[in-house]
């Protein structure tokens, strides 16, 4: 490479760890859609997802394991390391990374504990490499405008934060994502938690108690897959987060309650559907926009349902932006979008989570 990765001509060179779900929907496509940044390298031992990766970005090599890209001679071709493999892989793979010189963004959840992540935290900062966790949900974009509507004061103090992500799959597919082994952190406390929770604490601060249901609802599930936490923040709000595979019934996405009005909102955010359908960020589509007919509402004593309130239009999701703040980060040596602190600040709700289903009470936290 020309120049160092802080040169403004030369886009920076990743190599991307995993092409399952994660890789192939989410990272590749988005960092290959971000000026700035050039997918160089995809890490997966899969037969078929190395004919799926050539086929869908040939300008990028594969290699079958991780120790090939941090080999001294390979390590030095690249300027970003994405790990996008399964849930247990990523604290030993981050800290490979930046061992290896080597800036990196990990797939969430950061860790398994509080205390893993804190130990990656205080890694990078030794070594002066950026690390963060991917929270792309952040840029949702019903997430982007909760978090406009507050900032504006439209809906007066919030009390009340209701957060659900919610879907019916009655029959199981698999994979580690629903393997009963605790070091799978399989389950989705640690999956869709993971989002959930980094929410709520974007939005409201920290959490000082913790209140969890964690259950087990589909005949030969192993981890959880209908599950409940509550949280109460420093500053008084109480957040109430759902997520489950069994809802055959499905909530609002959002439902925000403070002292003016209220905000409801149903559906998803269109960009993972997107991507899903091989679209992508800059392809001529009206990224992260969503129909009229799919806008929350804004008011107080009447039901959104019944056309209650006001109806505010919904932000643009922006899931690019993620990148784009990564690429600046490592180009300039600012903060990454997303904190190894703040990973280690939700993982620390996630642990306390665990143990208020386990011993059926609520957890405080320092």
């Amino acid at each position: 490479m020309d120049g160092t990765p802080g040169s403004t001509g030369t886009p920076l060179r990743v190599g991307l760890i995993g092409y399952g779900l994660a890789g192939s929907v989410f990272h590749a496509p988005l960092i290959a859609a971000t000026e700035g940044l050039a997918l160089h390298t995809v890490v997966t031992g899969n037969p078929e997802r190395q004919t799926q990766a050539r086929a869908e970005h040939p300008e990028a090599r594969c290699v079958a394991t991780p120790e090939e890209l941090f080999a001294p001679d390979r390590a030095a071709e690249l300027d970003l390391i994405v790990v996008a493999s399964p849930n247990r892989t990523h604290v030993p793979l981050a800290r490979a990374a930046l061992e290896a010189g080597l800036p990196v963004v990990v797939d969430k959840p950061l860790a398994a504990t509080a205390a893993e992540a804190e130990a990656l935290a205080a890694l990078a900062a030794e070594r002066g490499l950026l690390l963060s966790a991917f929270q792309n949900r952040r840029w949702d974009n019903d997430f982007r405008t909760v978090r406009q509507l507050i900032a504006d004061g439209a809906l007066g103090r919030v009390h009340r934060f209701e957060s659900r992500f919610e879907r019916w799959r009655p029959q199981l597919k698999g994979g580690w994502r629903e393997s009963g082994d605790p070091a799978e952190l399989g389950g989705l406390l640690y999956d869709l938690g993971s989002h959930l929770v980094d929410q709520a604490l974007t939005l409201f601060g920290p959490a000082v108690s913790v209140y969890a249901e964690v259950d087990v609802r589909r005949p030969g599930a192993a981890a959880d897959d209908d599950t409940f936490v509550a949280l109460t923040h420093a500053g008084g709000v109480r957040s109430h987060l759902w997520m489950s595979a069994t809802a055959a019934q499905l909530g609002p996405r959002f439902r925000v309650l403070g002292g003016q009005a209220g905000y409801v909102k149903y559906g998803l955010d269109p960009q993972e559907a997107a991507l899903r359908e091989g679209k992508r960020p800059g392809d001529g589509t009206a990224w992260g926009v969503e129909a009229p007919s799919t806008w929350g509402r804004l008011g107080s004593g009447e039901s959104p349902q019944t056309g209650g309130g006001e109806p505010v239009p919904t932000l643009p999701g922006d899931y690019p932006a993620y990148y784009a703040a990564v690429a600046d980060a490592v180009r300039h040596g600012g903060p990454p979008p997303v904190t190894a602190v703040e990973a280690a600040a939700t993982l620390r709700v996630l642990e306390a989570a665990r143990r208020s289903a386990r011993e059926g009470h609520t957890v405080r936290l320092a």
